[in-house]
């Protein structure tokens, strides 16, 4: 072979991969809310996965679930190719979304539902397209494939047998106000039904409130018309079923001139602060990084093909569609002044400096933290 030759058949194999290359970049920028890595041993594309979380209430969402499902899964298979919805706490949004996810081909849903119930069509429609779902944090309806959370009755059991304790001796003295969390989404049920059952017999319950879509605002509401309804000096606590409501609770009580034992969970950084000076009792840490990682590594399996670690899926669940999946249910923390630097701010969640802003200095400082 003649040197020109050699030259005129290497610049026609450049030109070739360039091609190939602009096609792929074409493609890629087809896709819209999309995140995609480089490809490592498979072709570019093979894993694609959809991931739909409720809302934007809620500060876990965008602060820390989604970072972490899609770094580990990027970890896991660098190529996949990550196309993220939030629905803003909108059922039909969602709906709308799982069909734009199904158009654009991904093969696993990694969905959150806003209402657990009003997606069982949706979550039907993928099974039916052979796409595999992944029930996020909340377990929603229909033939989902695998599905990762918390012990949600043990996250409200622990809610409740803090709220006893904090209570103590005036549990005789009057009555606690419950607010609970939304009555579309499952997980709200077991926490109410875990903190009945610690709380039951224990503390009497003079109102009760089932919260729309978790909104701090709407609690607020409930707080002060509970506070107004049982009178001021007669409230010994209140069940908050999540630190964004107990923000809205703190608010009523504040303007209420009480200061009574108040819950929460999820561990927000404005709740670790109310701890820290006295105006919320607990929260429950569910630590984010281990349901992320189960939940990205249940989906590149399925995407995959490849079958499921048992120490993913230990166990199983049935949802209220009475379809059985293979499940991860993780044990949760209760977090209180006492444990805040060994917990939170251990694992990470939050640094020091973020928790002891001016404000919370000296709290910190009488907590140990600094």
């Amino acid at each position: 072979m003649t040197n020109a030759l050699r030259r005129a058949l290497a610049v026609a194999a450049v030109l070739s991969v360039g091609a190939g290359l602009a096609s792929c970049g074409s493609a890629k920028q087809s896709t819209g809310s999309t995140s995609s890595g480089t490809a490592s041993g498979t072709a570019a594309g093979a894993v694609k996965i959809g991931l739909l979380l409720p809302e934007t209430k809620t500060t876990r969402y965008e602060q820390f679930d989604r970072p972490l499902i899609e770094q580990k899964i990027k970890e896991l298979a660098p190529n996949a190719q990550i196309d993220y919805y939030n629905a803003n706490q909108d059922a039909t949004t969602q709906q709308t979304q799982v069909d734009t996810a199904l158009t654009k081909g991904d093969k696993v849903l990694i969905l959150d539902p806003v209402d657990s119930k009003s997606i069982q069509s949706s979550v039907q429609k993928a099974h039916d397209a052979g796409v595999k779902v992944v029930s996020y944090d909340r377990l929603a309806q229909g033939p989902v494939d695998t599905y990762v959370s918390f012990d949600n009755h043990k996250v409200g059991q622990l809610q409740g047998q803090a709220l006893v304790a904090a209570v103590g001796d005036k549990a005789g003295a009057g009555q606690i106000i419950m607010i609970n969390g939304s009555p579309t989404d499952p997980n709200a049920a077991d926490f109410k039904a875990g903190a009945h059952s610690a709380m039951d017999g224990k503390l009497k319950i003079g109102k009760e409130y089932d919260t729309p879509q978790w909104d701090p605002n709407i609690a607020n509401q409930e707080a002060a018309a509970g506070i107004t309804a049982i009178g001021a000096n007669n409230v010994v606590g209140i069940y908050s079923a999540n630190d964004g409501m107990a923000a809205g609770i703190a608010t009523a009580q504040k303007a209420a001139g009480i200061n009574v034992p108040l819950t929460g969970q999820d561990a927000q950084l404005d709740a670790i602060q109310r701890i820290l000076i006295g105006t919320q009792t607990m929260t429950i840490y569910k630590p984010f990084k281990p349901e992320a990682d189960a939940a990205a590594e249940m989906a590149v399996s399925l995407a995959t093909g490849a079958t499921l670690n048992p120490t993913v899926v230990p166990t199983t669940a049935t949802n209220g569609s009475n379809n059985k999946t293979l499940a991860n249910l993780i044990t949760p923390i209760v977090v209180n002044k006492d444990n805040i630097k060994t917990t939170v701010v251990q694992d990470g969640l939050y640094t020091v400096a973020q928790i002891c802003t001016p404000d919370y200095a000296a709290a910190c400082t009488a907590a140990g933290l600094q």
